[in-house]
């Protein structure tokens, strides 16, 4: 999938992603190592390794997984390899049940 827009977006050697929940399912079929990767984050504007970003769970991102990055920690935010759990749990915004109790609906 072509990239839009560097928001949200992610990569990891020469393959880039629209949602870093993505990049997250493709590393784990692939058998590649997800915390290499590079992320943008949403406060600096500005690609860092995932692995050092901070993540929060509550917005519209391209895939509907709802992870964003960031560079400084952020209120209730996650680090990396909690976000990374989640994702290959299913605990992301995408699963109704999930979205249901983060946003309350």
């Amino acid at each position: 999938m072509p990239i839009k827009t560097k928001e949200y977006s992610s990569y990891l050697e020469k393959t880039h992603f629209d949602d870093i929940g993505c990049l997250i399912l493709w590393t784990k079929k692939e058998n590649k190592e997800p915390s290499l990767a590079m992320v943008f984050t949403k406060d600096t504007k500005q690609y860092i390794k995932a692995s050092d970003a901070f993540y929060t769970i509550k917005e519209r991102t391209p895939m509907g997984y709802g992870f964003t990055a960031y560079e400084k920690e952020q209120t209730k935010s996650i680090k990396f390899e909690e976000m990374r759990l989640r994702m290959l749990r299913g605990e992301h915004m995408a699963n109704p049940k999930i979205r249901k109790q983060i946003l309350g609906e």
